[in-house]
Parts: structure tokens; sequence; C-alpha cells
């Protein structure tokens, strides 16, 4: 048995069972598609395609297994050739980062900044989601690290490392009452109408659950997936905002104050996720010391190697 067959039985899978456009897609002919499904066939003692005549209708039983298998053995073939190819040029290639729109507008810009310094014939791709779409874009190889606070410690073929701790800030406009007070309590923000984010973003699980201890319902009016959409609401004068604190620049944000609340809310982790068993190019390494210089190399290898594992900080 070769690769060719391997690729053959593949690709007639993807063209529906058509061998014709099977042998287009691989730039080979029909007849010659057809012999190599046979001879594999014949070489493993089983039928991996129904046929009605000459022509494929679906897989046989152990026809699935066989393709589960050609898939595995191509995924490592395609990896071999990406390993060969990046240790050839280890300082150029493609990096996609998955984040939720906090991480990606607050936390990762000057990471970014100075690995492009460092790295500049990598093409970095950033694309936004939720913390679970985050999570199943590097589940599914979409993405080589995912950055989110929610939800990426709870996939167990994902290795889910620490990156940093932030906390919850109120934000409101300069004449507002809160303005005043040095200390913030949940009773003074139950006074106002809240505007924060959603239910799955950025540690809103801990704000709903310092209320309900206290068996307090606030008013929540608006929420947002992204600390932008909550500011320009603040300044609107629509309630008072609960974000993210790495989301607040005191020269940016002019017109909003700020006053922390981590003592309400407690503190959150941001983390990266990396799946397991991935190659990792030497350049994202690089990444991941720059967004947690606490992980190293050598803890990144071992959270790869791992079963699950998930290191704290």
């Amino acid at each position: 048995m070769n690769l060719h067959q391997f690729r053959f039985v593949r690709e007639a899978v993807r063209q529906n069972f058509n061998l014709t456009e099977a042998a287009k897609a691989l730039y080979t002919s029909q007849p010659g598609v057809s012999k190599a499904i046979i001879e594999l066939e014949d070489e493993l003692g089983v039928e991996i395609f129904r046929r009605h005549g000459k022509r494929v209708r679906s897989l046989t039983e152990p026809g699935r297994l066989i393709l589960a298998s050609v898939e595995r053995i191509l995924r490592e073939v395609e990896s071999l050739k990406r390993i060969g190819n990046e240790f050839a040029a280890q300082d150029q290639g493609n990096l996609t980062i998955a984040a939720t729109h906090t991480q990606a507008r607050y936390a990762l810009p000057e990471a970014i900044a100075e690995f492009r310094r460092r790295f500049p014939k990598v093409r970095v791709s950033i694309v936004q989601g939720n913390p679970t779409q985050v999570a199943e874009m590097v589940q599914n190889d979409a993405a080589d690290i995912g950055i989110a606070t929610e939800a990426l410690a709870d996939y167990p073929d994902l290795s889910s490392l620490p990156c940093f701790q932030w906390h919850h800030v109120a934000v409101f406009r300069p004449d507002h009452p809160l303005a005043e007070r040095a200390t913030l309590s949940l009773e003074d923000l139950m006074q106002y109408p809240l505007i924060t984010y959603g239910a799955a973003f950025a540690g809103r699980t801990k704000i709903n659950e310092a209320f309900a201890r206290r068996s307090l319902t606030p008013d929540i009016v608006l929420e947002a997936i992204d600390s932008d959409v909550i500011k320009t609401y603040v300044e609107l004068g629509l309630g008072v905002g609960i974000m993210a604190d790495m989301a607040y620049h005191p020269e940016r944000d002019k017109h909003l104050r700020t006053a922390p609340v981590g003592h309400l809310f407690g503190s959150n982790l941001t983390r990266i996720a990396l799946k397991q068993g991935a190659y990792l190019r030497s350049y994202v390494y690089t990444l991941v010391e720059l967004l947690s210089p606490e992980t190293t190399r050598k803890l990144l290898d071992q959270a790869l190697q791992g079963t699950g594992e998930h290191y704290e900080i």
C-alpha cells in the first residue's frame, strides 16, 4: 500500500464517490484512481466501497474504519511536511490567533507589535469569537492559539495555561454620584442601571455569583460582547458599566472615570489554549512568552504532552 492509494480513497469520499471528479482534483486519470483503490482493497482483503456495476456508491463498514485511519495517516504526513518546511524557514509562516474581543483589543496589541518586529515574515491572523468559539477553533485546527477568560479550561483535548490575572472596574461619567465614593459596595451598584458583558464573556459569571450570594438582583439594562460598547453607552448616560480593568485607559477614555470592584467580584484569569500534541513552530513559543513571561518553553511542552492538565498562577 502507498500514500497515493490513501489520497485516492480520501478524495473519492470528498467528491461524493465520483471517481472522475476525484481524478480531476488529484490531476490524474480516472482509471488510475479506480485501479489503485482496487489494488488497496485486494491487499487489505476487504472492500472499502460499495459498488453498483462500475460505479462507487458508498463506504462499507470496514471502509469507514479504513477511511478514519487514512485520514489520520495523511494528517501525520502533512504534519511531517510542515515540520520540514518550517525548520527550513523558522522565521516565516502563518500564525492564527483566536481571541475574544476584549483580549484582541486590549491584551494582544503590544505583544503582537513586538512579535511582528521579531518575525516580520510571519503572517499573523486574529479571529474573534466568544470563548466557546475560541476553544472550538483551536480544537478544530482553525487556530494555533486561543486566548479567553472563560471556557478554555473545559476542553480536555486542549492544554490550558494561565496568561494573566485581571479585575473588574466600575465605569461612569465624571459627574456621576459614584465618583464621590472612595469604595463601592454591591448596594451602591444596585442603585443604578448596569451595563456589562454578556453571559459568556469576561468574568460575567463572577458578577452574577456575587450578587446572587447576597440575594440581590441588579438592574442590568444592557449586555455587550465587548468593552467599547459598554463605554459608549456609559458615556451616553444609560448606566454604570462593569468591565475589565485592562479596557480602561485614562488618556483614551478621558470622558470616563473608574473605581475598582475587584473586592466585590474577585480576580479573573485569562488563559492561553493550545491543542494537545500539536507541533509548535519556534515563533509560537515566542508569542506565548510575550503574552505570559512565566510560561517557558519547557512548561509549554509539558502541558502539550499532558492529559488535560491545567496550570495555575
